[in-house]
């Protein structure tokens, strides 16, 4: 056995060796924690420095301003103003109904508006932002940012929204923008922004990609509730390319104003030379800024209830009979194919035979013997009878189609109709019959399947008034500060000699007492007109109807006539052409033409043809 002194020196060894193997534990432990930090300061320190600021960093896309449309003087068709929204951030939202109540509190919003926030925020990522209210007023949005530390979630928003001072005057034109659906966000996440539109109809749609502009992008610091402290860094959005359009406001709100008079009907003036329209408008329109404020379900049902079909351009996509303003088309045909001339004359009897089958003429008691031009002056039925079985529908249509008619011309809007010119092998294509001559007749004076549309009718007068050249319509003038400039259209195939008869019958329609448009005419020295008148039968009255002395103007209103014109001024050199349907109209002499006069006098007043578009600075994008 050891001595006391030797056991208090073995125990002292032991505690000697726990100590050194503690020791190195603890500092084997303390050089992993050492090194761990170094590896997460020093090697993942970035890393982890990037997933702090994601919590305190809010990144936020700028939505760009939309380019404005102009008119060729610099007139506003569209432009912008501001909005005050408040917008939903739902992963921000404690509870997205218990915020939304609360601020019902505040402002007027519906339990509809509600709801619907609430399905679509159901239906997008949670930290996307959602529009709940737009169009606040200053006395809202003091309101709401005092509460907003009681309105988790929530947020004001200062936005665009468009505008369109000419209201009705330019809706088919310019269009409306609407809110994005789920079809047209993919693959632009620019669009889920709250309160972006873009555009559903006409220019606002046709330019969309130019108009709409480049998002931005902003980091803003953000506290533990989400409201923001300050902006750490910004790239400016980019604005959308501005429009210059050929229009001309003031003469267009002259059209609409004009045109409103009749219960539907629409019309086109364009330059005979450039094809610049100036000009374009169907009636009934309807206020685009409706829906750029929220159409409600009773003002579309009326919409589309309406008789004049509103929402429609029809003089771009409206399809009707061309009638007599055809005629000028036949002539044009018969004198390329050698068939009539100047000289030829016919008698006109108030109807025409053939094959057993007799076609009346709209003068029943006849016109006696006419020559083209008196053909055309009075509108005589039976003279384009006769030629047209002479001619062929082969050659009337290829002579209607090199005129602008039967197919698309290119127009700046997608809405644009083609119209339709028949054939042989249109027939035999569509209803697999061959093309009969009785069909010819009919269609020598513009009924059977044809149909044109305001817009054809006056490419096509231009082209018979210009000297023959293949004009087309266009009405963008500039993109930003890009020039469109139009190609030089090519010389058709026309002799110039027949296109001199065709407006002397033209001006003969007008300006001679015999002419079924003479109490139409324009008097003033310099400024007179010339054109044609049309009548488009809809339903034809019965033998019955007609013993019983029954006028087109008795019928209902859907069953009576189309009334159409199509004309030119000033005479001696041609300037500006125009093309007026007012659907059931009854005739084209007695309503089409008096409009005609007045929208060919105010052009020539005005004179827009004489300013040439220039780029301008507000419309630089």
């Amino acid at each position: 056995m050891g001595t006391d002194f030797e056991k208090k020196e073995d125990s002292a060894k032991v505690f000697s060796r726990r100590a050194f193997v503690i020791g190195c534990a603890q500092g084997g432990l303390l050089a992993v924690l050492g090194g761990r930090l170094a590896w997460l300061q020093v090697a993942q320190g970035q890393r982890y420095k990037m997933l702090s600021d994601k919590n305190r960093i809010d990144v936020k896309m700028l939505a760009p301003s939309r380019g404005e449309i102009y008119d060729r003087n610099g007139v506003k068709l569209a432009e912008n103003e501001q909005n005050f929204r408040v917008i939903l951030v739902p992963e921000q939202a404690d509870s997205i109904e218990q915020s939304l109540r609360e601020l019902q509190k505040l402002i007027d919003i519906t339990d509809h508006e509600i709801e619907e926030a609430i399905e679509k925020a159901g239906k997008i990522a949670k930290f996307v932002p959602l529009e709940v209210k737009d169009k606040l007023s200053w006395r809202d949005v003091a309101k709401i940012e005092v509460n907003l530390p009681d309105l988790p979630g929530l947020s004001i928003d200062v936005g665009e929204i468009r505008h369109y001072p000419l209201d009705e005057a330019t809706a088919h034109i310019v269009g409306y923008v609407g809110a994005v659906n789920s079809r047209e966000i993919k693959g632009a996440p620019m669009l889920a922004l709250p309160g972006v539109k873009i555009g559903k109809t006409a220019i606002e749609n046709r330019y969309e990609q130019d108009m709409r502009g480049v998002a931005g992008s902003s980091e803003v610091e953000v506290n533990v509730i989400g409201r923001e402290v300050r902006e750490l860094t910004r790239k400016d959005s980019q604005k959308g390319r501005s429009l210059s359009l050929t229009i001309d406001a003031g003469f267009q709100t002259f059209m609409q104003q004009r045109l409103a008079k009749e219960k539907s009907a629409s019309a086109v003036v364009m330059d005979a030379k450039t094809g610049a329209v100036y000009g374009l408008v169907s009636h009934p329109a309807f206020d685009p800024n409706a829906f750029t404020r929220g159409l409600s379900a009773e003002m579309w049902e009326g919409l589309l209830a309406d008789p004049g079909f509103p929402l429609t351009n029809k003089a771009i996509a409206g399809q009707y009979p061309p009638a007599s303003t055809f005629k000028m088309v036949t002539a044009l045909a018969g004198l390329r194919a050698g068939v009539t001339s100047a000289g030829r004359k016919v008698h006109c009897g108030g109807y025409y035979e053939y094959g057993g089958d007799r076609f009346h003429c709209w003068n029943a008691a006849g016109h006696g013997n006419v020559d083209l031009i008196d053909a055309l002056a009075g509108s005589c039925d039976t003279y384009f009878y006769e030629i047209s079985t002479d001619i062929g529908i082969d050659n009337i249509a290829a002579t209607a189609r090199m005129l602008g008619l039967g197919e698309k011309l290119g127009f700046d809007l997608k809405e644009e109709r083609p119209g339709l010119v028949p054939d042989k092998n249109w027939k035999m294509g569509y209803f697999g019959e061959h093309w009969r001559p009785g069909e010819t007749i009919v269609a020598s004076i513009g009924q059977s399947y044809l149909q044109s549309t305001p817009l054809q009718l006056a490419t096509m007068t231009a082209r018979l008034v210009n000297g023959g050249y293949a004009v087309k319509p266009w009405m963008t003038g500039y993109i930003g500060a890009q020039s469109l400039e139009k190609e030089q259209w090519e010389k058709m195939d026309i002799d110039d000699a027949h296109l001199a008869l065709i407006r002397k019958g033209m001006h003969k329609v007008v300006n001679h007492r015999r002419g079924t448009a003479y109490k139409s005419r324009i008097e003033q020295k310099g400024h007179e007109m010339a054109g044609k008148t049309g009548t488009a039968q809809v339903k034809k009255i019965t033998l019955k109807q007609r013993y019983a002395g029954v006028n087109n103007a008795d019928l209902p209103w859907k069953q009576r006539h189309h009334a159409l014109f199509v004309g030119y001024a000033p005479v001696q050199n041609p300037r500006y052409v125009c093309s007026v349907v007012v659907e059931h109209g009854v005739g084209g002499s007695s309503t089409a033409a008096p409009l005609a006069r007045d929208l060919l006098a105010e052009v020539q007043r005005i004179a827009p043809a004489k300013t040439v578009l220039q780029p301008r600075d507000v419309m630089e994008g």
